[in-house]
């Protein structure tokens, strides 16, 4: 695995919620190539990679939990990638 700066980029705000930042940073920290091959080693189907990308599904619970068993990134490092800067989250 390659090592990813999980720090905010300029282009990504840390105010602004940003799934696609998160997706990016998980495909190069893997060492993958697209979102297809993303969705195979997430184990879900492309069109929920496409969804979270487009805005018209969240980063669920599971699909978090599944990017920290592949990447070895913490939940909160997860959270910080896509703009989630709360330090308190409701179940």
């Amino acid at each position: 695995m390659t090592n990813v700066s999980i720090q905010p980029t300029p282009a990504t705000p840390a105010k602004s919620y940003n799934p696609n930042h998160l997706l990016d940073a998980v495909i190069k920290h893997v060492g993958l190539k697209n979102d297809a091959a993303l969705s195979r080693i997430l184990e879900v189907a492309p069109p929920v990679i496409s969804k979270v990308r487009h805005g018209h599904l969240p980063v669920g619970a599971t699909l978090l939990l599944r990017m920290h068993e592949i990447s070895d990134l913490s939940i909160r490092e997860l959270r910080s990638l896509m703009g989630d800067r709360r330090m308190k989250f409701r179940g």
